[in-house]
């Protein structure tokens, strides 16, 4: 059965637009047996995201960025905080790629210019439509500005961390890493051995 004949009499009410925006979708929804039933879902989302690991072919080493995240602290998670990529949203009429990096410059303090993309993708498609732009890039020492730690006017605080890629790999094995997106990274790398 095609899509637009299971799903039919869409409504949505939004039910908060504080930071992001969270609707209530009502729809009839028809299942193979031909029953019908009508179900609400709640959709919550903003802009679309962009994330990117920066890695150093001659050093192996990369840079990720620790800091606090409301959701990781009311799960009773590492005090609230994440080591991460850098990532972001986008800004209107922004491209993705113009997006990540000026993010990685607020975010880090490095001022790439070539960046490649890996994939986009949807983290918890069951409830949030942002999509998240993933990407890599390389950095070499030079290309450090007096940047990075975050934007005051946007309340960041974030700790810059330069580590070995083989020490980053573990953090995933110990679950000091538990943000998919860089674990997607820090895996792209490793399989298509980008840090030999």
């Amino acid at each position: 059965m095609e899509t637009k004949k299971k799903i039919s009499n869409i409504t949505s009410k939004v039910a908060s637009n504080f930071w992001g925006k969270l609707e209530h979708v009502n729809f009839d929804f028809t299942f193979k047996n031909g029953k019908s039933v009508n179900l609400t879902h709640e959709v919550y989302g903003k802009s679309d995201g962009v994330a990117i690991l920066l890695y150093n072919p001659k050093t192996k080493k990369v840079i990720l960025s620790k800091q606090f995240r409301m959701p990781v602290f009311v799960a009773g998670v590492d005090n609230g905080f994440s080591i991460e990529v850098v990532g972001g949203a986008l800004d209107e009429n922004e491209t993705a790629k113009t997006c990540v990096i000026r993010e990685t410059e607020e975010e880090v303090g490095y001022r790439i210019s070539e960046v490649k993309k890996v994939s986009t993708v949807f983290l918890s498609p069951g409830i949030v439509k942002e999509r998240v732009h993933l990407f890599v890039g390389k950095y070499k020492d030079s290309d450090k500005t007096e940047n990075g730690g975050g934007l005051e006017d946007e309340n960041e605080e974030i700790e810059v961390i330069e580590t070995n890629f083989s020490d980053a790999l573990k953090m995933i094995e110990t679950e000091e890493i538990i943000d998919a997106r860089t674990i997607l990274l820090l895996q792209y790398l490793q399989i298509n051995k980008l840090l030999k």
